[in-house]
């Protein structure tokens, strides 16, 4: 009864706390993340192993089993979930609730670690990451073009979309969906091959030791000095068609445009994004941990209008998908409740109080104490989301006309399906 009592015998220090609990929480609410649930990760492990060129049975036997048979016997596994698909493999492994998932994560990457030697050449090295729900897409923009190919479509996106975005505040990564990469590819002819007595590996030979970019040191003067590298030579589908494989007994060149077709196409052509039978590439905008939801979305919104009047002829990017959409909405019914419970507590009160003056007093705690709340969410590493509104509201609805502001009468009090009788020294 200390604060109650100070309250009562110093209104200007109650009103000037009351304040200052108001500005805090104001300050602390623009600075909160807002979120449409708790920040909460499983401890959850993926690793991701590329192996180009493989089919899935391939990738199954080479790479998943051996990673899987290894990692097996880490303390605290609940179950290993493993995917074997043309050319990757992905093996997700979640711990039991009370695994500490940075010291899982290193458990994990000590495994596979030991295994790297048992893997194909061929084979990227494993990437071992934790799964982390902040890592999810908030916002897909589509960049669709009635004159440009998949291909074009990335290569323009990634070479300047990707950069305009991500310079945004909030935004921590931006990912290009359904893209076909620029690649050179290489159709062999067996029948050529087997003539000219020839096999894959030595068409495979020849590009790693002619396509290659290498340094060859610097030329010093005594006032210059130059770098010096070698050029890479193949660049078109032309030049590489010339590249030598062989040299037969009679002196004639074999090249690769004798035994092969080269063309310029995309690395993965049965990869592709539609919408609306509309080929296209996504742009996946995903925010930082911290950063408020709805304000990246509306940053990605605004720069979408800065860039539209700005693309070629033809190209135009459109909203998609929306998680802020729903935040919003969840969001604004959460303080619509919020704002209706406080005019029924009052309601109640006045009408079991009989009185303005008795119910001024919870007419201005219920909201100080409410907006007072979010400086502890702050301190505490919360973020604004539909628990923590709910939590807000049930001990806003129920606490505050319970226990803070009864003192005020010595008349039997009904609050809530509650019956509290209190008697006062006033």
């Amino acid at each position: 009864m200390i604060l109650s009592d100070i309250s009562v015998t110093r209104p200007v220090l109650a009103a000037v706390m009351s304040l200052l609990l108001v500005v805090f929480g104001l300050v602390s609410f623009d600075r909160l993340a807002l979120r449409e649930y708790p920040d909460i990760d499983p401890p959850v492990v993926s690793i991701e192993t590329i192996y180009p060129g493989a089919a899935a049975n391939v990738v199954e036997t080479r790479i998943t089993e051996i990673i899987e048979d290894r990692i097996a016997g880490v303390e605290g596994i609940r179950f290993i979930d493993s995917k074997s698909e043309d050319g990757r493999s992905v093996i997700s492994i979640e711990f039991s609730i009370n695994r500490d998932v940075d010291g899982a994560a290193n458990d994990i990457r000590d495994r596979v670690s030991a295994v790297l030697a048992e893997l194909p050449d061929e084979a990227d090295p494993p990437e071992i990451q934790k799964v982390d729900s902040n890592e999810d897409v908030i916002m897909w923009l589509n960049l669709a073009s009635d004159r440009l190919s998949v291909p074009e479509i990335t290569d323009y996106a990634s070479r300047y979309l990707v950069d305009r975005f991500s310079v945004l505040d909030g935004v921590a990564r931006v990912r290009v969906g359904g893209g076909q990469v620029y690649a050179m590819r290489i159709w062999l002819d067996r029948r050529a091959l087997a003539a000219r007595g020839l096999t894959v590996a030595d068409v495979e030979s020849a590009l790693r030791a002619e396509n290659i970019e290498l340094p060859a040191g610097s030329i010093d003067s005594e006032e210059r000095q130059f770098t010096v590298r070698i050029k890479r030579s193949f660049r078109t589908a032309e030049d590489f068609s010339r590249l030598v494989l062989d040299q037969g007994d009679d002196g004639y060149l074999v090249r690769l445009g004798d035994v092969a077709r080269v063309e310029r196409g995309a690395a993965e052509d049965r990869l592709f994004f539609r919408g609306n039978g509309v080929p296209m590439v996504g742009i996946g905008i995903i925010k930082q941990s911290t950063a408020n939801t709805l304000e990246v979305a509306r940053a990605a919104k605004a720069e979408v209008e800065r860039i539209n009047p700005t693309l070629p002829d033809g190209m135009a990017i459109e909203q998609s998908y929306d998680s802020s959409v729903f935040i919003e909405g969840a969001i604004r019914e959460v303080f619509k409740t919020l704002a209706i419970a406080i005019m029924l507590v009052i309601t109640v009160i006045y009408l079991f109080l009989g009185g303005v003056r008795a119910m001024l007093v919870p007419a201005v705690t219920v909201p100080v104490s409410l907006v007072a709340t979010f400086s502890v969410l702050l301190a505490l590493g919360f973020t604004i989301n539909i628990i923590t509104f709910l939590t807000m509201f049930v001990i806003g609805s129920i606490g505050k006309g319970n226990d803070v502001f009864l003192f005020v009468t010595n008349r039997p009090i009904v609050h809530m399906g509650w019956v509290n009788i209190k008697s006062s020294t006033k």
